[in-house]
């Protein structure tokens, strides 16, 4: 493989449908196919999982499963989606790139920016949930600090290279994994009694029906978990990103598509389970502790508070990871397609885009700021005006899919290895199902709840989107005045 010289911008994609080799960008195919494998796999685990789910159990109850089902299954059809399109065509500019090619130059630019502003405010989220942790076992250093030295440490290990990120990322996606497995097993054995060691006595799977029973809350408190617990997913489409600095795109992209099914199913489903069978879903040390907290403890495990804590900072530091270098990915694509800064296109001798990277920690560092002068202003309004962009993200891919699918077979049938089922029945009511989540939203109207992040994040789109138009006038003006 040859290296690009240091400074040169790289050439535009190929049309989504023909592919394009990671030279062709500039970046370098870098990860091996088990950093892509983890990354895949540990993708849906993100810190939201371990600390946001006992909101969603106080919430719906037992009833919570339905709630991760219903958003996995979601997960699993935009996963298809993004998967078809992907094998035909593996770009770090994703479903960017393919709305580019399906929907128009404005929504590739308007999904793209979205997506990176909404990764760089996840920065500065996981920044400081990864400082708190640290600043409890160091007192001694503000919180300010470790916010700081997590920021550098990743952003130095983005910019070394595309490896180094996949390294990094292989052994805390690895931790979770791990970390997960190991109390799906332990919990397992407690709910049946034959946990070696514990004191725990047999529940077997009475807590689903005792206590007010599977839904104590109604029917209703389903779509209210479902709020709660959504968001907690995204991240499942950045291995489709890395997949153009792999070693064999199409391969990679074809196993992640098609083991996103087990992977909730497991990581989500089985770990709630445990949760609510060994504990009822009304135990106040669920809302004290946190779930696995919780559950941990009630079957005797030691220091079950520390371990989660040394989990947590590991999926902090993982997002923290994979966001940097997704958020740069994307705009390293928006530059190549001539919609942002044209340095941004530009890789350095180790086919790194060194200034997406640093434009991307900046306003990440940026929004810490924010986050420690106006918390309750500046910061409040990042996260609302950001929270609904996973979703538009989602719709935007079940729209360029329903174009995709016909370019695809137009001009490279041989590339449709991965297809969407039930074509296009089931993409048509994936895109029922997320409008009614946003719409559901719109009832949610406490503080920083779903109705103010929706409408704040719809505000920003039509922001984006309304760039995105004048820029298309201007340059056609100037295009005019040139003939």
């Amino acid at each position: 493989m040859t290296t690009p010289p240091p400074g040169r911008v790289a050439a535009p994609p190929a049309p989504p449908g023909t592919g394009h080799s990671p030279e062709q960008s500039g970046l370098q195919s870098g990860l091996k196919n088990r950093h892509l494998s983890m990354i895949a796999v540990g993708g849906v685990i993100g810190a939201g999982l371990f600390v946001g789910s006992a909101s969603g159990i106080k919430a719906a109850g037992p009833g919570i499963l339905l709630s991760y089902a219903l958003v996995g299954a979601l997960v699993v059809f935009v996963m298809r989606m993004l998967g078809e399109m992907a094998a035909a065509n593996p770009t770090s500019g994703s479903f960017s790139a393919y709305a580019d090619r399906a929907l128009g130059r404005w929504a590739g630019f308007s999904i793209g920016w979205l997506y990176w502003f909404f990764w760089v405010v996840v920065l500065a989220v996981e920044a400081t949930a990864g400082a708190g942790i640290l600043t409890s076992w160091v007192p001694a250093v503000p919180q300010w600090a470790w916010a700081l030295i997590v920021m550098v440490v990743l952003t130095a290990t983005n910019l070394t290279s595309v490896a180094s990120f996949g390294e990094f990322e292989f052994w805390f996606a690895g931790i979770k994994v791990v970390a997960i497995a190991a109390f799906i097993v332990l919990g397992g054995l407690a709910i049946f009694g034959v946990l070696p060691g514990s004191g725990h006595a047999a529940t077997g799977f009475g807590n689903l029906t005792s206590h007010g029973g599977f839904l104590p809350h109604g029917p209703s408190a389903i779509l209210t978990g479902v709020l709660m617990v959504v968001f907690s997913f995204m991240g499942s489409e950045i291995v489709t990103l890395a997949a153009g600095e792999s070693e064999d795109p199409e391969r990679a992209v074809t196993k992640a598509t098609k083991s996103v099914i087990w992977r909730v199913g497991i990581f989500y489903l089985g770990s709630i389970l445990v949760v609510v069978s060994l504990l009822p879903w009304n135990d106040p040390s669920i809302a004290k502790k946190g779930s696995y907290v919780a559950a941990l403890d009630t079957i005797g495990i030691p220091h079950a508070g520390e371990i989660m804590n040394v989990i947590v900072l590991t999926a902090v530091l993982s997002c923290l990871n994979s966001g940097l270098y997704t958020a740069s990915r994307m705009a390293f694509s928006l530059g190549q397609r001539g919609d942002a800064p044209a340095a941004f296109a530009r890789t350095n001798s180790r086919g790194v885009p060194q200034a997406a990277i640093l434009a991307s920690v900046l306003f990440g560092f940026i929004a810490v700021g924010f986050n420690y002068l106006w918390p309750t202003t500046v910061f409040q309004f990042l996260l609302n005006s950001s929270g609904a962009v996973a979703l538009f993200v989602w719709l935007v891919i079940c729209f360029s899919q329903l174009r995709m699918r016909g370019i695809i077979l137009r001009e490279n049938p041989e590339k449709l290895v991965v297809r969407m089922w039930l074509f296009p029945y089931l993409t048509w009511a994936t895109i029922a199902m997320i409008s009614f989540v946003l719409v559901y939203m719109l009832t949610d109207d406490s503080p920083g709840g779903g109705r103010i992040q929706v409408l704040l994040s719809l505000l920003v789109a039509v922001a984006v989107v309304g760039i995105s138009l004048v820029r298309d006038v201007l340059a056609r003006s100037r295009g005019a005045v040139t003939r």
